[in-house]
């Protein structure tokens, strides 16, 4: 992984399928990464979009 200070996600059991996110407070950027992911790829956000995502997420 990256030099970033990575959070395993809550949500997360035991293996390698997890979500890790790390936050920048400047420039303000929200990080994630997925462990299982070969090319540890890392998709970056604003914490806005990020907010929305799991507000979305949490809908009924």
């Amino acid at each position: 992984m990256s030099p970033h200070a990575w959070q395993k996600s809550s949500y997360c059991q035991e293996g390698d399928a997890c979500v890790h996110i790390s936050a920048d407070p400047d420039p303000k950027a929200i990080r994630l990464i997925e462990s299982a992911d070969p090319a540890q790829t890392v998709l970056t956000t604003t914490p806005t979009a990020f907010a929305a995502l799991l507000d979305a997420l949490s809908a009924p």
